[in-house]
């Protein structure tokens, strides 16, 4: 059944009351042009279609979208939900909609392939679609590690690896090339092999790949015995050598299931607009290989429905090789469909495959760890984003908006403290304009004064805006007094003197304070005590990305999938970056300072060179006099005084050099903040 209309509005193309039919089908949206747009699958058809009608304002995003550019609706009745699932996966392989989740990779991933369709099978990298008559070993996450898989196995399965070009040429000039000569090609191109005999080798390996390794390291092993019981030592000391590729080989592939299982781990990333999808092919307990997916949500989707798009449009795909269709496919969670989807991945293999959750032990372990690759490209995928510059406008947009600013927040400064216990206070000052980060107008401060970070920020914010003020006045004075600064009073962030920007010449659109209602205050307190009344300011709290604004008794919430608070993390990570490595800077240079000042003879270039050497004031202190001596421009009555001075010092506390953590003392530790 058809209704398709030329107007893109949901309600002229909507069926007639009561000629949906109720039993389980696919459906098909059409645009105004007749392409097929979305493609779905339901139980009742009449449920499932009549939500697309019922509100379109109460829609998701890309769901109302959907149906507005559409002009038309048509379903096909199926008697089950395997046959809707076929069905399903059909229309969206034959149409390739563009509103439905298409799981495409994220990179092309290549896989190591054997070609068994050809008389003398070889053995290549191959990316992109799978071909009939081919088997697949991976995915991999790079080409390399297939080469080098390869470079260790070819010893002992010297199987063709040249191409059809290289493998003519060599038969007819009668000569093999080189992996020929070095015995790591069997070189049937020149006879030296016959097909079946090639074949068998071909074979062998892709039992090797296969999981089957307990059987031919046996098979290697009762040969090298053999023949050195045959006084044979030169062939025992190949088999030996042999034996040795084929552990190093299996030594870069973990093992992870020790009852040799045949699964694919499944774990999902998501937002309220994109989901990351990443999967650990395990094959014979080791895990094969690794693949990963980015797709844009459409309507509320669950991660059952998730789970749903993902096996009917990945294993559709194997249908001709069930190889690539494991015995286990773990996920986070089931769909409702799960026993439609089983029914069809086993007809698909046939033989019964497994959908289920893992609960406990190692498989639980194992998808705990796909699930942080998921979270991991993620995060890539946000990053990558960051530099798109429709997303950037978007951002700033909704900030104007949500922040109820005169204009767009093109010149956006953060303020971040870190210190550990109060010592070594540091502030960051960091700059992004246009969304993207300006680091040469970054600033960093180090503490005078305070004794908290409210105080802390407000003393930030204090220097940083009085300078501008100051720098203000300067360009009025110049310009008075002389006739150069005139022509760049029209540009007052630009020096006259040296035609370069003013540090704090230019005041941002939004200030924002890593913090929340505390820190806002003391920032706000700081711009009225100056008289800055043109800089809208905000914190954002870490705890629950809390969006904070003076004088309010409570935080605006911007939407998780917003552009805008995406950009205001990206702004604080940026600033609680910058002060952290600031902090180590100034934190080394103390404890580097209070161990090696005042030493008689040791200016400050034998001091970095002396730790340049050692690496550190731990390894220094533990060296000895002749261990000092060794080090160039130092003799031995310097050494003698740097053994003496850094005896009779304190040792400073241990200290975590990527958190910033004391590691020992009695004092309890603190993070910088």
């Amino acid at each position: 059944m058809t209704n398709l209309d030329l107007v893109p509005d949901p309600s002229t193309y909507r069926p007639a009351t009561g000629t949906i039919p109720l039993e389980p089908g696919v459906y098909k949206f059409r645009d105004e042009r007749g392409r097929v747009i979305y493609v779905g699958k339901a139980k009742s058809l009449r449920q499932r279609l009549n939500s697309y009608f019922a509100d379109v304002s109460a829609l998701h995003p890309r769901t109302r979208q959907m149906v507005t550019s559409a002009a038309g609706v048509e379903w096909t009745v199926v008697r089950t939900e395997v046959e809707a699932l076929q069905l399903e996966y059909t229309w969206i392989k034959e149409f390739d909609p563009r509103f439905n989740v298409r799981y495409r990779d994220d990179k092309s991933y290549p896989s190591l392939a054997v070609t068994l369709y050809e008389e003398y099978p070889r053995l290549q990298v191959m990316r992109g679609p799978k071909r009939k008559g081919v088997r697949y070993f991976g995915p991999y996450a790079h080409a390399w590690a297939i080469r080098e898989t390869l470079d260790l196995l070819l010893r002992v399965f010297p199987a063709r690896t040249c191409s059809a070009g290289v493998f003519k040429r060599a038969g007819q000039i009668g000569r093999p090339c080189l992996l020929g000569y070095i015995g790591k090609c069997s070189a049937p191109c020149v006879g030296r092999v016959s097909a079946d005999e090639h074949r068998q080798i071909v074979e062998d390996f892709c039992d090797f790949m296969a999981g089957k390794t307990d059987v031919m390291m046996k098979r290697i092993e009762r040969r090298m015995t053999e023949a050195s019981g045959h006084l044979e030592f030169e062939l025992a000391a190949r088999l030996r050598d042999d034996l040795e590729a084929m552990r190093r080989a299996m030594e870069k592939q973990a093992v992870v299931f020790g009852d040799g299982t045949d699964a694919d781990v499944v774990a999902f990333a998501e937002d309220e607009l994109e989901a990351a999808v990443q999967v650990f092919h395990v094959r014979g307990g080791r895990v094969r290989g690794q693949r990963g997916w980015v797709v844009d949500k459409l309507d509320e989707m669950t991660t059952g429905d998730l789970v749903e798009q993902f096996v009917t449009q990945v294993y559709g795909d194997d249908a001709d090789d069930a190889s690539g269709i494991p015995r286990e496919v773990l996920v986070p969670v089931l769909p409702d469909d799960a026993a439609a989807l089983t029914e069809w991945l086993s007809d698909r293999r046939g033989t019964r495959v497994q959908l289920r959750v893992p609960r406990r032990g190692d498989k639980r372990m194992l998808q705990q760890t796909v699930a942080r690759n998921a979270d991991q490209a993620l995060a890539r995928h946000k990053l990558k984003r960051a530099s798109d510059l429709t997303a950037r406008s978007r951002a700033l947009g909704e900030l104007q908006e949500s922040l109820n600013l005169p204009s767009a927040p093109l010149r956006i400064e953060c303020f971040d403290i870190s210190h550990v216990q109060g010592t070594n206070v540091v502030a960051s000052m960091v700059v992004f304009e246009d969304g993207l980060a300006r680091k040469s107008e970054y600033r960093r401060f180090a503490m005078r004064s305070g004794t908290g970070d409210t105080d802390w920020i407000a003393e930030a914010v204090r220097r940083r805006f009085a300078r501008y003020l100051d720098e203000q006045v300067e360009v009025g004075a110049d310009a008075d007094s002389d006739p150069a600064a005139e022509a760049s009073e029209a540009r007052p962030g630009i020096d006259p003197t040296t035609g370069r920007p003013r540090k704090f010449a230019y005041p941002p659109n939004l200030l924002v304070v890593d913090g929340g209602a505390p820190q806002v205050a003391a920032a706000q307190a700081v711009l009225d005590e100056l008289g800055i009344d043109d800089v809208a300011l905000v914190g954002l709290a870490k705890r629950l990305e809390e969006v904070w604004l003076p004088g309010e008794p409570y935080p605006a919430i911007l939407p998780r999938a917003s552009e805008g608070l995406y950009l205001l993390q990206r702004v604080r990570d940026e600033a609680h970056r910058f002060a952290v490595t600031y902090h180590r800077e100034k934190r080394s240079k103390a404890m580097t300072t209070s161990s090696l000042d005042g030493i008689p003879g040791l200016g400050e270039t034998r001091r970095k060179t002396l730790l340049t050497h050692f690496g550190s004031v731990k390894r220094l202190r533990a060296a000895t006099v002749d261990e000092l001596v060794a080090v160039p421009g130092i003799g031995r009555r310097t050494a003698e005084s740097i053994r003496g001075a850094l005896a009779a010092a304190p040792a400073a506390p241990a200290v975590n050099v990527t958190t910033g953590e004391i590691l020992d003392g009695d004092t309890p530790s603190e993070e910088p903040t």
